[in-house]
């Protein structure tokens, strides 16, 4: 069920007692609207009721709470059967509605893991991110660095492979990896499947903790390889023992009374939070990652850890401990979301003694060095961002500047790049790439892909955002290039009826130099900055990352199209059957020209997938 409750002009607590009056005692959710109808405030109650009716009086309550009992103006409220969907609903709704006076968790990327691939001979190891499928899983890892590193060290050890299916198909003879003695090249039959799938049962073992048989099993063998003087054998078995302790030793913590949990520490100061979490799994330490909610200063540890809790959890499965460095206040029903989330029983600790308490101190230290780096950082920001401010006449320092670059080779694989930077450093999450679309543009004209660029992501802001009530509007644009960028960008904003946005170009000024730069603005003289000023160097790094994202975009765009191949869109076409063309035919162009008795004539090659296949080449278009 749900009520709303609207008024124009009156805010404040007797607004709250108005509505307290269409309130039971049911558990649900509720939410406090401003004047705008913007949402300030999410939260879940046992009894409604009850809740509300602490909002109906501004005494008692700490200047946060109070400021946003003054600023509502109506309310919403949405019933549910139990306390449990209340919490669960109230996540989801602080994530989506971002409001104003909730903890935030601004940084929730998934998190990778290391998947062995199934239904093959020889399967694949590899990274993997987003929605398990068939394979098995062991992670999370708290980076794709870590996730890297441990995947370099396996390879060492076990020797298998991380080629694709199509790769692997596809090979005559054993790649660099081999040679390297990385892979023990299944792909050319230089390891039966039976030897394979043993070095693929024993990395699984090590993922999941067992490492000391495994390396006992690998001692055994090297010293009856030695024995048989097979010594080339032995000595590629001691180098396995080695990157097994190398992967050991390189992992840091490695609790022994720990096999799985996400240790979790909390420091807060000057109004500020920071959150390690460092992940626990099969007694080995899978790297840590630090997060920066969005807090007021007056919010209580246990506030912040509960507000985090629920919305990390939103959407991965938690381990079966989580370690705290402060609990929260309604922490059996916490553990019963997280178990209903899991599928099994979730424990919340918050340890006092022993190894789970240095785990725990060993986080918060983390997170408090972690901190005091970023306000750090954060300080010398806002000085840089005061001086940008200053340099193009701007009314106050800019919270949000984007910047614009396009990358291509002579006019091919065509993508524009924009980046985010504001008082917190580069806003990554931020960051969008444009494919190139219009067939209209002459190879190489920028200014044609700037103006597409440009068009496009101010149409969907002015879609999506018209009255500019959220932080995604820039208040300052930099473009690459000098009085023709910017006029020609100030016209394409006009046409969009965008005309009170700061825009500044950055041209390469005198021979080109680095240091030399010259700002252009519209209708006034370009100018120059000290060699020495930290705003010029603010300004290079901006451009120099916009710069590295356009081309990290082309690059990958024109990998991909390198190894598109045609064959890849065909329904019912595999690595397998892909292979049988391409040695039948010689290419996928003659595949694409063959006569349909042709391909009738490949082996592996039914009558309803080779007219599947002359039916795709003939008929598109």
């Amino acid at each position: 069920m749900s009520q709303t409750a609207k008024t124009d002009k009156p805010t404040g607590p007797d607004v709250i007692k108005r509505f307290l009056r269409t309130l039971d005692g049911s558990p649900g959710v509720y939410r406090m609207l401003d004047a705008e109808n913007r949402v300030l405030y999410v939260g879940k109650a046992r009894s409604l009721k009850n809740r509300v009716a602490n909002y109906t009086r501004l005494q008692g309550h700490s200047p946060r709470i109070r400021r946003m009992i003054a600023e509502t103006a109506s309310m919403m409220v949405l019933t549910t059967a139990t306390e449990l969907e209340a919490l669960l609903l109230e996540q989801n709704l602080i994530k989506q509605l971002k409001p104003r006076y909730n903890v935030l968790l601004r940084d929730d990327k998934s998190f990778p893991n290391i998947e062995v691939t199934t239904g093959h001979a020889f399967p694949q190891i590899r990274k993997h991110r987003g929605r398990k499928g068939q394979g098995q899983y062991f992670g999370p890892f708290a980076s794709a660095g870590a996730v890297n590193r441990v995947l370099n060290q396996l390879q060492r050890v076990f020797l298998l492979r991380n080629c694709s299916d199509s790769d692997f198909e596809g090979r005559t003879r054993p790649c660099l990896n081999y040679q390297i003695k990385r892979c023990s090249a299944p792909c050319v039959g230089f390891i039966t499947p039976e030897d394979y799938r043993a070095s693929v049962r024993d990395a699984e073992r090590f993922l999941r903790g067992e490492t000391t048989s495994i390396q006992e099993k690998l001692a055994q063998e090297m010293n009856a390889a030695a024995e048989a003087m097979e010594f080339e054998r032995a000595a590629a078995l001691r180098d396995r023992i080695k990157a097994m302790t190398n992967v050991q030793s390189a992992q840091g913590v490695n609790p022994q009374g720990v096999p799985e949990a996400d240790v979790i520490g909390l420091h807060m100061e000057g109004g500020q939070a920071c959150i390690q979490v460092f992940f626990i799994r099969a007694n080995q330490n899978w790297g840590n990652r630090d997060f920066y909610p969005r807090v007021a200063e007056d919010m209580s540890p246990t506030e912040v850890m509960e507000g985090f809790l629920g919305q990390f959890y939103d959407g991965k499965e938690p381990p079966r401990c989580l370690l705290l460095s402060h609990g929260v206040e309604e922490g059996d029903l916490m553990v019963e979301a997280l178990s209903e989330r899991a599928g099994r029983r979730v424990q919340l600790l918050v340890p006092q003694r022993g190894e789970k308490h240095e785990l725990v101190q060993g986080a918060v230290r983390n997170a408090r060095e972690s901190l005091g780096r970023k306000m750090s950082e954060s300080a010398t920001q806002a000085r840089l961002l005061d001086g940008v401010a200053a340099a193009f006449d701007l009314p106050e320092p800019p919270r949000r500047i984007e910047v614009y670059d396009n990358s291509h080779i002579q006019g091919s694989h065509a993508v524009g790049a924009m980046i985010v930077s504001g008082p917190e450093g580069y806003e990554k999450s931020q960051y969008r790439k444009f494919n190139i679309r219009s067939e209209e543009l002459t190879p190489g004209d920028d200014f044609g892909m700037m103006k597409e660029v440009l068009t496009r992501r101010f149409k969907r802001l002015l879609k999506e955002d018209p009255e500019r009530k959220s932080d995604l509007w820039p208040d300052l644009l930099l473009i690459d290039g000098g009085a023709g960028q910017v006029s020609a960008v100030r016209q394409i904003l006009r046409e969009l009826g965008v005309e009170d946005v700061a825009m500044v170009g950055v041209a390469k000024g005198v021979d080109r130099d680095h240091g030399k730069e010259e700002f252009h603005r519209t209708g006034q003289r370009p100018f120059a900055l000290q060699r020495n000023d930290p705003v010029l160097y603010f300004i290079q790094r901006l451009r120099d990352e916009a710069h590295r994202f356009a081309i990290g975009t082309h690059r990958a765009k024109r990998a991909k199209a390198l190894v598109a191949n045609p064959l890849d869109d065909v329904p019912g076409v595999g690595a397998t059957r892909k292979r049988a063309l391409l040695q039948h035919f010689g290419s996928a162009k003659a595949v694409g020209r063959a006569a349909l008795s042709d391909l009738k004539a490949v082996d592996g090659i039914s009558d309803a997938l080779a007219e599947t296949i002359h039916r795709h080449f003939h008929e598109r278009g």
